[in-house]
């Protein structure tokens, strides 16, 4: 059976043709799966895609007249999938539901450091030889407070980074982790967190209920020389009500690896194009301000897993195994 793996990058295309070889043939596109490209997949029964793939409605009906019966996502996240309308065409969808959690932590501690230390600033002015220190001074993380929005595997790794430089630990989240407990994380509600917090950080799901998580009361709540860090799913801020805080010369750094309307850009090179999204272009001239293009998962360890993980859920598809990355199962 050949498979169709929709949004591979090239790093991982030649992880994802060794990770089947021995089972099935898999073509790797770098093309996101949407409306206009859904009929590349006719048929094909299986297909393969990304968190930035469309698996709307539209694009379902399209694929199950194709002939698609199973959908494997390379990818924790699932809010781009309408998954009512999978269950009723009869689409079989799995994800990963697990992959190495600390990928993501270091990649927002990253951020955050890098946005608190103008590393970026200060990276462009050594390379014009402009060696000055003005305005490139930062704060020491030791002694301060980090509020963790989320406190699942990837909070637990963030706030065990946060332990280790010293910072008093406040969590946010349904249900305690009591890891998180052990390293002295004190639960309080999320204006709490955001009021008391000097490095605000977001690693919670995006469901109806967390949409706009961070909107514009939230942010009013914050620090004004707060940082603010978003790893995990664009959705969780309202980027117009950030840009305005913004504008209004609040926060000491944002850093942004997820955007709320990154879908058709981000894994794309839209260097050589006019710019349309004018809360983008305005977000990123910000000096304080840190994008990044959803890179924080890109890790060899991370997505080895998460391939290991996709053809396994092929495999238990074709064998008629269910496991716990199935979404909708095989009908």
């Amino acid at each position: 059976m050949e498979i169709l793996a929709f949004g591979v990058q090239s790093d991982e295309k030649p992880m994802i043709e060794q990770a089947f070889q021995g089972h099935h043939e898999v073509h790797g596109l770098d093309v996101f799966l949407n409306e206009d490209t859904a009929l590349i997949a006719t048929g094909h029964e299986v297909i393969s895609t990304s968190v930035n793939c469309d698996l709307g409605a539209g694009v379902l009906e399209n694929l199950a007249a194709g002939g698609t019966r199973m959908i494997a996502q390379r990818s924790t996240g699932f809010n781009n999938v309408d998954l009512k309308t999978a269950e009723r065409l009869g689409l079989t969808v799995a994800r990963v539901s697990y992959y190495s959690p600390h990928s993501v932590a270091e990649f927002a501690w990253t951020l955050a450091m890098a946005v608190n230390r103008r590393i970026v600033r200060a990276s462009t002015r050594t390379r014009d030889f402009d060696f000055r220190l003005d305005g490139l001074m930062g704060r020491d993380m030791h002694g301060r407070t980090a509020g963790v929005l989320g406190t699942g595997k990837i909070g637990e790794a963030f706030a065990r980074i946060a332990h280790g430089f010293g910072m008093r630990l406040l969590g946010w989240d349904v249900a305690e982790n009591p890891a998180c407990r052990k390293l002295g994380m004190t639960y309080v509600s999320k204006e709490r967190l955001l009021a008391e917090s000097d490095l605000v950080t977001l690693h919670v799901p995006l469901v109806p209920e967390t949409h706009r998580l961070i909107d514009g009361p939230a942010l009013r709540t914050m620090r004004d020389d707060a940082i603010l860090v978003n790893s995990s799913r664009g959705g969780l801020v309202d980027t117009a009500a950030l840009v305005a805080e913004l504008r209004a010369g609040r926060f000491t750094g944002v850093g942004l690896d997820v955007y709320e309307a990154e879908a058709g850009l981000f894994f794309l090179d839209k260097s050589l194009e006019a710019v349309e999204d004018d809360t983008l272009a305005r977000l990123v001239t910000f000096p304080n301000v840190l994008v990044t293009s959803h890179q924080a998962y890109y890790t060899v360890d991370a997505v080895s897993q998460i391939i290991e993980t996709t053809v396994r859920n092929v495999l238990d598809y074709t064998a008629g195994r269910r496991s716990e990355n199935v979404l909708v199962p095989r009908s």
